[in-house]
């Protein structure tokens, strides 16, 4: 029987100047992982009207299971600007569906049920859907694996949230600059790498995930670390590139391969999903036989 595998948080549509892409850093996650085979949902909410219509049909084609509450709020969307070397800024929607999730017997029959999920801060900005996420998270298996993909943007954060997301989660996905934002707020000193162990050790994570842009990552365990450079690419853009990679390292991780093996995965399709455009295109075939 497949992992089912979820990610839990924002759907929406990124809009380019001259396109628009189905988005949200859990829908990309949860897209990505059942392209390795798992039984991956998207779990949030869309409004009653044309964008909702139209993320459903997108979803469908993708082959990708979802549960969306349909809401009285409009769908999600969020304006995306790129720099000369493709990375994004972001102007994000207020008071939209995904900010409203509601908690059904649907999603509690699921979350009973759910493998992994991936979970970050941006949707927890409003009070509806960070209960209907700490509501999940405790539903779901006692051996489960719930990772934190922190997910800082703008000032969509609190102290309180990430305090009480780390206390949840069993894994936690982090970026420098998020890092830099996390040192501070915490008061924590060393180097990212010492921080990084104190994180993975007050908080009893199985691994760590750090993406440092250009110069590389590392991903930790109580026992290990592995650290590996990131591959020279043309850049299409990088929006959803690190969704990409938690996917890809989560997909190994469960089918019982190691750090090193799971990191390496990871690097190629994060850099291979930068050489694509938008956060969900289909995988290159060398990855996806891995697992099949």
């Amino acid at each position: 029987m497949k992992n089912t595998v979820v990610g839990l948080g924002e759907i929406l549509w990124d809009i380019f100047p001259e396109r628009k892409v189905l988005g949200g850093a859990p829908a990309n996650f949860a897209y990505h992982i059942s392209q390795f085979g798992f039984n991956g949902y998207a779990v949030s909410a869309i409004g009653d009207d044309l964008l909702g219509k139209e993320i459903l049909k997108s979803l469908e084609e993708k082959e990708l299971n979802y549960i969306l509450e349909k809401t009285d709020f409009p769908t999600g969307t969020v304006k995306v600007s790129l720099d000369g070397r493709g990375i994004p800024t972001y102007e994000i929607s207020e008071n939209v569906a995904w900010d409203n999730i509601p908690f059904t017997s649907r999603l509690e029959n699921l979350a009973k049920n759910t493998d992994a999920v991936c979970f970050g801060s941006l949707a927890q900005r409003s009070v509806i859907s960070r209960a209907t996420i700490h509501k999940y998270l405790e539903l779901m298996p006692a051996e489960s694996l719930k990772v934190f993909d922190i997910n800082l943007r703008l000032q969509y954060f609190s102290k309180e949230v990430i305090i009480d997301s780390l206390d949840k989660a069993t894994a936690l996905k982090i970026n420098d600059e998020e890092l830099v934002k996390i040192t501070k707020i915490f008061q924590l000193k060393g180097s990212d790498e010492e921080i990084c162990l104190q994180l993975l050790e007050k908080y009893h994570l199985k691994f760590l995930i750090l993406t440092q842009g250009t110069r590389g990552s590392y991903v930790f365990t109580p026992n290990e670390k592995s650290f590996l450079g990131t591959p020279k690419v043309t850049i299409a853009d990088t929006v959803g590139a690190g969704d990409s990679f938690t996917a890809a390292f989560v997909s190994s991780y469960l089918n019982g391969r190691g750090i090193a093996f799971s990191h390496q995965l990871a690097v190629e399709v994060s850099a291979y999903v930068c050489q694509q455009h938008g956060a969900m295109p289909r995988l290159a075939d060398a990855h996806l036989e891995l697992f099949r």
